[in-house]
């Protein structure tokens, strides 16, 4: 039973034999190193570069599932790369234009 999953996900149009099954997988890795931002502070995020993976991920997000066959891996890579990049975006805007500075000196004095 292992065996014929193995060998049907093998020779699947989207499987390990094909660019369409390595490209996503690669593409986590941008996703991960995200999340690992995640502990940077705010004022050290780039615009462009948070605006640059946030639209690709809903791009992509929404052309992986329609092309055939619907590859899911891609799918779930770019949800996870629109949301890391609107989380990232949303921490930058919130400290470069909701910034409360009397709060920010007495967090600094404590």
């Amino acid at each position: 039973m292992a065996a014929s999953k193995l060998q049907a996900l093998w020779n699947h149009p989207a499987g390990p034999k094909t660019i369409h099954f390595w490209a996503p997988t690669f593409k986590w890795g941008i996703s991960i190193a995200n999340i690992a931002d995640f502990a940077k502070p705010p004022e050290k995020i780039s615009y462009p570069q948070q605006i640059a993976v946030t639209c690709t991920g809903v791009i992509w997000s929404r052309y992986s599932t329609v092309i055939t066959p619907k590859n899911w891996n891609l799918f779930s890579v770019n949800v996870a790369m629109a949301g890391t990049g609107i989380y990232q975006l949303t921490r930058k805007v919130k400290h470069d234009y909701f910034a409360n500075p009397e709060a920010e000196a007495a967090i600094a004095k404590e």
